[in-house]
């Protein structure tokens, strides 16, 4: 049983236009997998559906995670059974800071897991936690007493991305073009915490436009993503096959 399983997923957005047209993938423990395609070929709708964005409808499939069924689960619900989403443009929260929203996001899980009673982690263990992981993904202390994003540059919301990751421990990490806008540094420094982070716990699903940040985490499976679908699939070499031929050899699916 695979740890993230998509099954003939078919997705519209809410006027009924069909973007995601029947995905098959399968994502186990320890894996990387990346998703490159063209821009406007559905990667980003993919995204978020599978983290159960309400304006993205899904109309045929399922979403198995650890074998159960998620696809009619909120976007919360996911959350708690360990799915995680890293943007490709991350929201500012001004008024809420870091530690403080990193802290609620953890509570929120452990509670979901105690069976719906609070279960608090300590101030000290969530201090020695966030300031150790901080430290190892070269984030800033200033920044945890900061607004969630406010004012911070693109490879600071990148940072802070990763580290909510770290913090929060998903089953699944699913990289929405994290690598956007990134200069090489942050590049490597969210490079560094995904495969850090994934291994016998963790699986992680990277989407991705260009080979670049797969320079740095070499993925175990490609899937090139045209017009909604799955059109080839392969080991990292298929990356570097994409990075030198283009999209354009599939131009048929593109048409």
């Amino acid at each position: 049983m695979a740890l993230l399983e998509l099954k003939n997923l078919h997705v519209a957005l809410e006027d009924g236009t069909e973007i995601v047209r029947g995905v098959d993938l399968a994502i186990d423990a320890g894996e990387t997998h990346a998703v490159m395609g063209p821009n406007g070929s559905g990667k980003s709708t993919l995204a978020y559906a599978l983290m159960g964005h309400p304006a993205y409808e899904i109309t045929d499939g399922q979403i198995l995670l650890d074998g159960e069924d998620v696809t009619e689960l909120e976007a919360d619900e996911r959350a708690q059974r360990g799915l995680f989403l890293a943007f490709q443009y991350p929201h500012a929260i001004p008024g809420v800071t870091v530690t403080s929203f990193l802290r609620s996001a953890i509570n929120a899980v452990r509670k979901a897991r105690n069976g719906g009673e609070d279960d608090p982690v300590p101030v000290k263990e969530f201090r020695t936690e966030l300031l150790g992981a901080m430290e190892r993904l070269k984030v800033p202390r200033e920044l945890a007493q900061r607004y969630l994003n406010d004012g911070f540059s693109g490879g600071e919301k990148k940072r802070v991305e990763i580290l909510q990751m770290a913090m929060l421990k998903p089953r699944v990490a699913v990289l929405d073009e994290t690598d956007s806008g990134l200069d090489i540094d942050a590049l490597k420094v969210v490079a560094g915490g995904v495969k850090e982070l994934v291994g016998p716990e963790m699986g992680a699903l990277v989407i991705t436009h260009y080979q670049r940040i797969l320079d740095y985490i070499e993925p175990d499976f490609v899937h090139v993503f045209v017009n909604g679908r799955i059109v080839k699939e392969g080991g990292p070499e298929l990356a570097h096959e994409l990075e030198a031929r283009g999209y354009e050899q599939f131009e048929e699916v593109l048409a």
